[in-house]
């Protein structure tokens, strides 16, 4: 399935949508508010709001601890399970982060140092103690040959050193461990309305993005994040109500945290779904997500607006991409997620600036629509074409998916579609189908208030003297040049 992006930039033309999906097309175009600190203040505790997946499939919750010298201290709790409730085993990590200059590469990112002191594990169950254990036997060098003995067995609550700055002792490589995520620091603070009826006004909310997890086990080791992974939130100030965030805050490495049972929500496509924030990808791309699914006859639309800053409001370009999709499978090797495969057989094209205006132009006769005709603001069918080579858009196409969808506390439906390879490849392929998931998309409209126009875009702008929307001057910086240069099919 195609992927792309938009920005905050864009006003929504939607006369017939439902009402639900313009008032949340509407808070990404004013970035609900966010306010992002360069540098970034990282003090506190930081917690997950939930189950997290990692590629593997890995599932796991995490804690960090910041202090104000520098100095952290991090639990990850890692689980058999994609609900977070039967324990595998726990890292408790102690390092030191020294924030370093704004990321050129990741706009509105920080870039950082870390130095790992030492890393302990705990085994919550002789099953894992033996697996974990026999990773580290079998794949590490010579000092961590025997980091279990055979006949050694397992001792509730005990801990066992992997990585010792002082012994310079590090066996976590064959646990696919890495802080690189600590290299890319953003935290992002806004304000949320308060949820009871008899209450007005807002209480802060802050997160924490953290680096990125390569999606290819054998690139993770040493891969420096261009991206976010799933964001943490302060555990003091975080979105009401967060059942999952007490119990993390209050966990250690002998205290795991047991998230509270969740039912299992049957795959239901059908309907509208939207970007809950602006999102953003290795390789500098930043958008936000439209889709529409139409059960009846398996058919899909999805419209992807792009940008060129981290809160989507300088637009570069947009993709409307449509076709159809198998009926769904339960997902053998990610429990909790249903395998589908998607057709992209037609899509259509919007330059947004003159820099992407230029490069369309520039592409070599029949690659790309119409050569030498695109314009700002104009759409072109690039099926004729089958595709656009420029973007690395090939048409028709078939990709190979991970869905599963969930509701959150506050009881809406989410939509969580398969994270998408790090070395900008596609999933053409099921042995490429990913493990893990995208930001959620949440569901604006049901299967009965579906979208049966398409959706049109124009720039947001001053208003003229008649009152009418102006056309806005749009930045053509250097670094969207660079984003360029990276572009997938994405």
């Amino acid at each position: 399935m195609v992927r792309c992006w938009w920005l905050a930039g864009l006003l929504v033309a939607c006369a017939a949508a439902e009402p639900h999906c313009r008032q949340q097309l509407r808070h990404l175009q004013d970035s609900a508010g966010i306010a992002a600190r360069l540098p970034p203040r990282l003090e506190g505790r930081w917690v997950s709001t939930g189950c997290e997946v990692r590629p593997g499939p890995e599932f796991l919750t995490r804690s960090y601890l910041f202090y104000a010298n520098r100095l952290f201290k991090a639990f990850q709790f890692y689980y058999w399970d994609p609900s977070c409730r039967d324990p595998s085993y726990s890292l408790v990590i102690k390092g030191k982060l020294r924030l370093r200059q704004a990321s050129w590469i990741t706009r509105g990112a920080t870039e950082a140092d870390y130095h790992l002191h030492k890393v302990g594990i705990v085994f919550h169950s002789p099953k894992a103690m033996r697996e974990v254990a026999s990773w580290i036997n079998q794949t590490s060098g010579e000092g961590c040959s025997w980091f279990l003995p055979p006949g050694r067995t397992w001792a509730p609550g005990a801990l066992y050193e992997v990585l010792s700055a002082k012994t310079e002792r590090d066996c976590t490589a064959a646990l696919g461990f890495a802080m690189h995520e600590l290299s890319l620091v953003r935290v992002e603070r806004h304000y949320q309305p308060l949820l009871q009826p008899q209450q007005s006004g807002s209480q802060l909310v802050e997160e924490l993005y953290l680096g990125d997890i390569h999606t290819d086990w054998g690139e993770r080791l040493h891969y420096r994040p261009t991206g976010y992974q799933r964001p943490m939130q302060s555990a003091l100030h975080h979105v009401h109500p967060c059942p999952a965030c007490g119990i993390i805050s209050r966990a250690d490495e002998h205290h795991p945290p047991i998230l509270p049972a969740r039912a299992a929500l049957p795959m239901q496509l059908s309907g509208s779904w939207v970007s809950t924030h602006c999102e953003v990808r290795p390789a500098v791309l930043f958008l936000t997500r439209y889709f529409t699914f139409h059960g009846g006859n398996h058919t899909w639309e999805g419209h992807y607006y792009h940008y060129s800053d981290p809160l989507c409001r300088q637009p570069t370009f947009t993709i409307y991409a449509s076709g159809h999709y198998t009926q769904g499978i339960p997902s053998s090797k990610v429990r909790g997620g249903t395998e589908l495969a998607f057709k992209v057989t037609q899509a259509r094209v919007t330059p947004m600036d003159q820099l992407t205006v230029m490069m369309l132009n520039s592409s070599q006769a029949g690659s790309c629509g119409l050569a030498g005709s695109w314009s700002a603001g104009v759409e072109q069918d690039i099926t004729p074409t089958n595709g656009c080579l420029a973007l690395g858009i090939k048409l028709p196409h078939t990709e190979y998916e991970l869905f599963k969808t969930e509701q959150d506390t506050q009881e809406r439906s989410l939509l969580y579609i398969g994270e998408r390879p790090t070395d900008g490849s596609s999933p053409d392929s099921p042995d490429k189908r990913p493990t893990s998931y995208q930001a959620p998309l949440v569901q604006c409209a049901a299967a009965s208030e579906e979208f049966s126009n398409y959706i049109s875009l124009k720039y947001v702008g001053r208003k003229d003297a008649n009152g009418n929307q102006a056309l806005k001057p749009l930045p053509v910086a250097f670094l969207l040049f660079i984003a360029l240069l990276f572009l997938r099919w994405d």
